[in-house]
């Protein structure tokens, strides 16, 4: 699992676009799975989403995904569920200070998200996991999140690592 994990995060910028493809299809969908009903079709597309998802990003379903503001490393993946960068314990060779012999996800997710057109989502602060949602679908959020736009309903703008970087020097 470890080594399909590092491959996503090597090839980053290829499942970014592979996913923005998705998304676009996913959200063409819209209309069909609002007629069938969200919650009808929350268990199986989370069985085929977890299937997917945990083969390619050792993904925990968390229902918050981030892996496209995370280089394709799921951050879930770190032993302390740390969701907005690296506990400060990384190891001079790059590796998990919980687990010696794993690096690091949050230098993984570094190394991901630098090869991912430039991408500066990874200096998006991440919400904190809301529980609740553990073992749901992040695709069925998604799709409820651009209908949400599409709307009217815009979400808050996400705060940014850059937002506070001005408090820390003041």
């Amino acid at each position: 699992m470890l080594a399909f994990r590092h491959w996503s995060v090597r090839n980053a910028k290829g499942l970014m676009r592979l996913y923005r493809v998705f998304e676009g299809t996913i959200a063409a969908c819209e209309p069909i799975v609002r007629a069938i009903g969200y919650e009808r079709l929350e268990k199986p597309v989370a069985v085929v989403e977890r299937g997917i998802k945990g083969a390619m990003f050792d993904c925990q379903m968390c229902g918050m995904c981030a892996l496209s503001s995370t280089g394709m490393s799921c951050p879930m993946n770190c032993p302390k569920n740390l969701r907005n960068g690296p506990c400060g314990g990384v190891r001079a060779d790059m590796m998990c200070e919980v687990k010696p012999d794993m690096p690091c996800v949050w230098v993984k997710a570094w190394e991901g998200s630098q090869d991912m057109f430039g991408e500066a989502s990874i200096l998006d602060v991440q919400k904190p996991v809301d529980n609740r949602l553990k073992g749901r679908s992040s695709w069925l959020k998604v799709i409820r999140e651009i209908r949400a736009k599409k709307d009217g309903q815009i979400a808050p703008a996400k705060a940014s690592a850059r937002d506070f970087a001005g408090d820390a020097i003041r």
